[in-house]
């Protein structure tokens, strides 16, 4: 090989990379353009190449060593700068990204809300007007603590602190992973769990509210149910979207419509998973604590559920990347409408 003739091929290539590297070094890579992008990753396997020959033909140790450090530059914005840009992709999704799906898929979470709520107030109704309903509904075991030991269950929690936050942060967990699956049933599951949680919440309501239990249960419910509950209907939210995807795909073809809210479904749920863990913490030894006065835990909840409200409205002035859109957007957007 004639290493000159060589060296002066390669050099501009190195060259190019070596001012490519400057810039994404001093303002970083995402001032790069797209085709700027796009070169730097091509220059760095070919540099990459260069090595390799400039090692095998020993060209010179000098040159050697300048290829091994624009290569080590060159690995640090290829790869570590995509971590890092993965990392501000998250940073953006949980500030911007959710509050903004939860925005565009607000219908269906207030359909799964709903249907908690109305099924909540009928089994209320149902078990105060007649007593055996509570029966059918409620575990023997908590109708009897209620009901002959006048207490209610939640001091069991005290003093397993950490396995009742974790087994209370899973057990939440799976039910809005079944929620979301649900929508496979064409969203008759995800309604179904929404009805029987709400069924259950009413029913236990009129329970503790009966034996003059109410206030301590729900100075018991608020602090956490501030965010598990939303957790549930967002996790409901993105079932039916799953469901109406596959009986309603508008003008989209159904697998099309059906990946589109799919990827909602999934930003909902990573979106849910902070939200569980939380609770999960905050039921396990904030909730059930004798420690802090019910007063605490009222105003607790309330200003979680505040704040939460607030989070979910948040809006960017500024160009908010589309989060709503499908690693495989084209499909979506040129997606043939159904015939018939």
């Amino acid at each position: 090989m004639n290493v000159q003739r060589w060296i002066a091929r390669r050099e501009p290539n190195w060259k190019r990379l070596d001012n490519l590297l400057q810039l994404a070094e001093t303002k970083g890579i995402k001032t790069l353009s797209a085709s700027q992008i796009k070169d730097l990753a091509s220059l760095y396997r070919s540099l990459s190449a260069d090595l390799a020959r400039a090692r095998t033909n020993k060209v010179g140790k000098i040159l050697t060593q300048d290829l091994q450090k624009l290569t080590s530059r060159g690995y640090n914005q290829v790869y570590q700068g995509s971590k890092r840009q993965e990392w501000q992709q998250v940073k953006e999704f949980y500030l911007w990204g959710f509050p903004q799906i939860v925005q565009e898929t607000w219908q269906y979470i207030a359909i799964a809300t709903g249907i908690f709520f109305l099924t909540g107030i009928i089994a209320w109704w149902y078990a105060w007007n007649d007593p055996t309903f509570i029966t059918i509904t409620v575990p023997e075991h908590l109708i009897k603590k209620v009901q002959e030991d006048g207490e209610l269950w939640m001091g069991s929690i005290v003093g397993v602190e950490p396995l009742a936050s974790s087994s209370i942060a899973i057990n939440n967990l799976s039910v809005c992973f079944a929620a979301i699956a649900g929508g496979i049933t064409a969203g008759l599951y995800t309604l179904f769990l929404m009805a029987s949680n709400g069924l259950s919440i009413g029913t236990i309501t009129t329970l503790v509210s009966k034996n003059n239990l109410a206030y301590p249960f729900w100075a018991f419910v608020f602090p956490h149910g501030s965010l598990e509950l939303p957790a549930i209907f967002f996790a409901g939210g993105a079932g039916l979207l799953i469901g109406k995807a596959m009986i309603f795909p508008g003008k989209y073809r159904r697998i099309d419509a059906l990946k589109s809210n799919s990827t909602k479904a999934a930003q909902l749920l990573f979106g849910i998973i902070p939200m569980l863990i939380i609770a999960g913490t905050i039921e396990g030894f904030f909730s059930p604590s004798p420690l802090i006065p019910s007063p605490i835990k009222y105003l607790t909840g309330i200003g979680l559920f505040l704040l939460l409200a607030l989070y979910c409205c948040r809006h960017k002035n500024s160009e908010v990347t589309d989060y709503s859109a499908t690693s495989d957007n084209s499909v979506v957007l040129d997606a043939k409408p159904n015939s018939a």
